[in-house]
C-alpha cells in the first residue's frame, strides 16, 4: 500500500497492535495480582512476553522503519530480557527485506544525476545488507574516482524510497502511543515519553541525511586517528549526496560471530572487553559516541601478524555528551565502581535524573543493601541467584522505587541506547562478562585523576563545618523558642500513610462486596433470560474498576 491510504492503514496498525497489548499487561499486571492471581499472572508470563515478542517481530518485518529500530534496541537486551524474548526479536538485525534494485536504481541514478553505469566501474544489484531505512550494495569506483580516493572498492548505501512518509507516520504513531502512556501517573512521574519522541524525532531526522551521516564518518575517523584499537571508512564525496551515501569497503567479521572469530584466533571475550572499553571511551571521555552499536554495525578486523581493530560503520545516529553530563556520569561510574550507595543517589542527582525534591534516605539504603547482595556479580552470576531472593528484594524496596522522582534529563536517551546495547553485546560474546571489571579500569583512572583535588575538596569540606559549627548555636537557640512557642511540628510519614492505606483498603473492601453482590446476581437474572441481568453485570464494573484502582498513582 503506498499514499496516504497506506499511511493511514500503517498508523492505524501500529496503534492496534500498541493499544491491545497495553491492555492486556494492565489485566494481567495489575488487575489479576490484586485479585489475588498474582501466582497466575506469573506462571504464564514468559509464554506471554515471548508471544508478544513474536507478534511484534512479524510486524516489524512486514512494516520497516521505525518499528525495526525499536525491535533491535529490544533484541540487544541480553543483560535485562529473557533469552526467549531476544531469540524471537534478533533476527531483526538480519532480516530486514531488500527493497526491489529497480527502485534503488531508480533513486540512486536521480540523486547522482547520471546512470549507475558512469557513476560506478560495477555496482552489485544484490544487497549486502539491507536495514530498516536504507539498503547496502556492493560498487567499485572508476579509475579516476578511485586513484582520488584512494581506494577502489566501496559500498554504497541508498535510501529506501519514501522513507521519509514512512519515518513521518511511524512518528505519528509513537507520539500517540507516548501520549497514552503519559496518562499513567506512575509512567508520568518518572519519564517525559512525548519529549523522549521528540529526541527521537530528531535523532531520525538525521538518520535519513546521509550528508550528516557521511560528516559524522569523517569526524569519527579523525577522533579515533591515534587509536590503534579503532577504525572507519572513508567517504567518497564525489559519489554522496543526501540520499546515497558512497563508503570504502571495510567489510570483516561480524563482531556477533563468534565462531568466525574462534576460527580467525580472536577469542570473543577478549573482544568483548575491548568492545566495553572503547565504548566507555566514547562516552565518558571523548563525549561523542556511536549511538547505534548493533552487531550490523561493528566489525572485528583481523591483521596478519594476529592482531585486529574494531571498525564501526553506519554513523546516522551519534550522541553528544555535554561536559556537565560527562562529569556527572564520571561520579555515577566511581561510586558504582566503590559500591558506595549515598555517593551513586548524589551522582545520579547531579545529572538530573533523579529530582532535587526527592527524599532519598531509603532510596539511599536500598542501593546499600544492593550493593552488598548483588555488587560485583556478572550476568552469568546473576542468573544463578535463586528467583525468591530478587523478589524478596523487589518487594522490601519496589515502593521506594517506585516512589521517587526519576526522569531521563535531555540527550540521556541516546546515552541509556548505546550503554544497553554494548551491555547486550559483551553478554553475548562471553556469557562471563562483568560489567563491573569492565568498569574497574576506567573507574580507578578517573580515581587518580580526581585524587589531584584531595588537598582542595578537604580544604572546602573544613570551610563548611567551620562554618556549620559557628552557626550552631544560633540555630539551637532558634529550635528552642520555637518548641517553647509550640510551633515545633513532628512528622510520622509512615504511620500517616499506613492509615491512609487502611481507609483506602476498607472502602476497596465494600466495593468489592457490592462488585460481587451485582456480578452474581446479574447471572442469575441473565440465565433466566432477563436483559437487566445483562445491564447489572455490565454496572458492575463501576465498584470492581474502584477496589481494584482505588489508590493507584497516590503513594
Amino acid at each position: 500500500m503506498t499514499g496516504a491510504r497506506g499511511s493511514r492503514a500503517r498508523y492505524r496498525r501500529i496503534l492496534r497492535f500498541a493499544g491491545r497489548y497495553m491492555v492486556q499487561a494492565w489485566w494481567f499486571e495489575l488487575v489479576l495480582p490484586r485479585v489475588g492471581l498474582a501466582s497466575f499472572a506469573a506462571r504464564g508470563r514468559t509464554a506471554r512476553f515471548q508471544r508478544i515478542a513474536r507478534r511484534f517481530h512479524g510486524l516489524a518485518i512486514d512494516l520497516g522503519g521505525l518499528m525495526i529500530k525499536v525491535g533491535q534496541f529490544l533484541s540487544s537486551r541480553l543483560d535485562v530480557l529473557p533469552p526467549e524474548i531476544t531469540r524471537e526479536l534478533e533476527g531483526l538485525q538480519d532480516e530486514v527485506p531488500p527493497v526491489e534494485f529497480a527502485a534503488i536504481r531508480a533513486l540512486a541514478e536521480a540523486e547522482l544525476g547520471m546512470p549507475l553505469d558512469r557513476a560506478y566501474a560495477a555496482f552489485d544489484p544484490v544487497p549486502v545488507a539491507a536495514a530498516s531505512l536504507g539498503q547496502a550494495h556492493r560498487a567499485r569506483l572508476a579509475d579516476a574516482e578511485a586513484a582520488d580516493a584512494g581506494f577502489a572498492d566501496v559500498v554504497v548505501k541508498v535510501q529506501r524510497p519514501g522513507i521519509d512518509e514512512v519515518v513521518a507516520v511511524d512518528l505519528a504513531a509513537l507520539r500517540k502511543v507516548a501520549g497514552w502512556l503519559n496518562r499513567v501517573g506512575v509512567v508520568r512521574q518518572h519519564v517525559d515519553l512525548p519529549e523522549l519522541v521528540e529526541e527521537f524525532a530528531v535523532t531520525s531526522a538525521e538518520e535519513i541525511d546521509y550528508l550528516h551521516e557521511a560528516g559524522s564518518a569523517e569526524r569519527f575517523r579523525e577522533t579515533f586517528a591515534d587509536d590503534e584499537r579503532v577504525a572507519a571508512p572513508e567517504v567518497a564525496w564525489e559519489r554522496t549526496t543526501g540520499r546515497v551515501l558512497t563508503l570504502e569497503d571495510v567489510t570483516a567479521i561480524k563482531i556477533n560471530d563468534v565462531e568466525g572469530l574462534r576460527a580467525a584466533g580472536i577469542d570473543p571475550s577478549e573482544v568483548a572487553d575491548r568492545f566495553a572499553s572503547v565504548m566507555f571511551d566514547q562516552l565518558f571521555d571523548r563525549g561523542w559516541f556511536h549511538a547505534d552499536p548493533h552487531p550490523g554495525n561493528i566489525f572485528v578486523t583481523p591483521h596478519d601478524d594476529g592482531s585486529w581493530h574494531l571498525t564501526f560503520i553506519d554513523f546516522g545516529m551519534m550522541g553528544e555528551v555535554p561536559d556537565r553530563l560527562r562529569t556527572g556520569l564520571q561520579r555515577v561510574i566511581i561510586a558504582v565502581a566503590s559500591r558506595d550507595g549515598a555517593r551513586l543517589i548524589e551522582s545520579i542527582r547531579d545529572i538530573g535524573v533523579l529530582l532535587p525534591s526527592a527524599d532519598t534516605a531509603e532510596l539511599e539504603r536500598a542501593m546499600t543493601a544492593l550493593f552488598a547482595r548483588f555488587g560485583g556479580m556478572g550476568f552469568a552470576e546473576l542468573q544463578k541467584v535463586d528467583e525468591r531472593e530478587f523478589r524478596d528484594f523487589a518487594a522490601q524496596f519496589g515502593d521506594t522505587m517506585r516512589a521517587m522522582p526519576f526522569q531521563l534529563p535531555e540527550n540521556f536517551l541516546l546515552i541509556v541506547r548505546a550503554i544497553s546495547l554494548t551491555s547486550g553485546m559483551c553478554s553475548s560474546l562471553d556469557p562471563q562478562f562483568n560489567v563491573w571489571d569492565a568498569v574497574e579500569p576506567y573507574a580507578q583512572r578517573l580515581l587518580r585523576a580526581e585524587s589531584g583535588n584531595a588537598v582542595q575538596a578537604f580544604a572546602r569540606e573544613a570551610v563548611a563545618v567551620a562554618g556549620i559549627t559557628a552557626r550552631l548555636p544560633r540555630r539551637l537557640d532558634d529550635l528552642v523558642t520555637r518548641i517553647e512557642d509550640g510551633r515545633v511540628a513532628v512528622e510520622t510519614p509512615k504511620l500517616d500513610a499506613r492509615m491512609r492505606a487502611l481507609e483506602r483498603m476498607g472502602r476497596r473492601a465494600v466495593a468489592g462486596v457490592v462488585f460481587a453482590g451485582m456480578l452474581v446476581a446479574g447471572a442469575v437474572l441473565h440465565v433466566d433470560g432477563i436483559v437487566f441481568g445483562a445491564v447489572l453485570m455490565w454496572l458492575s464494573t463501576v465498584p470492581a474498576a474502584y477496589a481494584l484502582l482505588a489508590g493507584v498513582g497516590r503513594r
